[in-house]
């Protein structure tokens, strides 16, 4: 089956499914790869298991933050400047969130289409082990990009990093805030945090958005309607309990479908044929 043949498949079957700069940080990233991990088919995880054997690693949250950490790598440099735009979205016709391939992903620079091109590959067992690791690590840590709000929004303050508040008493942005610092006042590492998040079931996800036929533009879309919510920009740019107090449930629900739905592409992509 043809990468475009296979990617369209997985698209049309995820929608049966589930009808309806860095984000998250490394916490957030990991959590998500575990709870995906967490709901691995046997299938599924004997693959994933045999790949990253090749790394000398077991799971998934162990190489969920690789595609962020080449950018530091000068042996990854070419790879990073190929796959820097694929990490976000920038919906350009503002201040609505209907997504447009033709305007805000230029030539399949952004989360949706990276999303697709190597949920493909992954799946493409006539592909070589190497190029199907790469496209796993790539397939975890996007599917974690592209529900973090501000990876997918529409104002021109570059994802919230040009839009500075005060937190915990010190100065920052509202991109570092949603990547890790609500996530950081719950004071948990990776596991527990997985854990404390799996415990409350799977997570409900929200319904289609007519008339999207591609799932991942629809996380997308979904990311973006969070930051047009009122009061996610904070009124005097400062940041309190009482916002971490209604937005941190938002981030969590976030991570919880994002780890729902990277195990459903996970189990269909590996599943055998």
């Amino acid at each position: 089956m043809s990468l475009r043949r296979c990617s369209l498949a997985f698209a049309a079957i995820l929608f049966a499914v589930a009808p309806a700069a860095r984000a998250w940080g490394p916490l957030g990233h990991r959590v998500v790869a575990e709870l995906a991990q967490r709901h691995l088919g046997p299938a599924a995880r004997a693959e994933v298991e045999r790949l990253l054997a090749a790394d000398h690693v077991t799971r998934l949250a162990d190489v969920a933050n690789w595609p962020d950490q080449i950018q530091d790598d000068p042996a990854q440099a070419t790879l990073w400047q190929q796959t820097r735009k694929l990490h976000y979205v920038n919906f350009r016709g503002g201040p609505g969130c209907d997504y447009l391939p033709p305007r805000d992903c230029r030539d399949g620079a952004c989360v949706v289409a990276g999303l697709a091109r190597y949920v493909a590959i992954l799946g493409d067992k006539a592909q070589g082990d190497a190029a199907r690791l790469e496209a796993l690590k790539f397939v975890v840590h996007f599917a974690g990009d592209v529900h973090q709000p501000l990876h997918a929004g529409y104002r021109d303050d570059l994802g919230g990093n040009r839009y500075q508040v005060q937190f915990e008493g010190k100065g920052s942005n509202l991109h570092r805030v949603w990547d890790s610092g609500m996530l950081g006042t719950r004071g948990l590492d990776w596991q527990a945090y997985a854990a404390k998040l799996d415990a409350k079931g799977p997570a409900p996800l929200p319904a289609p958005i007519a008339p999207l036929g591609d799932p991942y533009a629809q996380w997308a879309e979904e990311s973006c309607r969070a930051t047009a919510v009122a009061g996610f920009y904070p009124d005097g740019h400062k940041i309190g309990r009482t916002y971490v107090d209604a937005e941190l449930p938002v981030a969590e629900n976030r991570l919880r479908i994002a780890g729902r739905r990277l195990a459903a592409v996970l189990n269909l992509a590996l599943a055998p044929r």
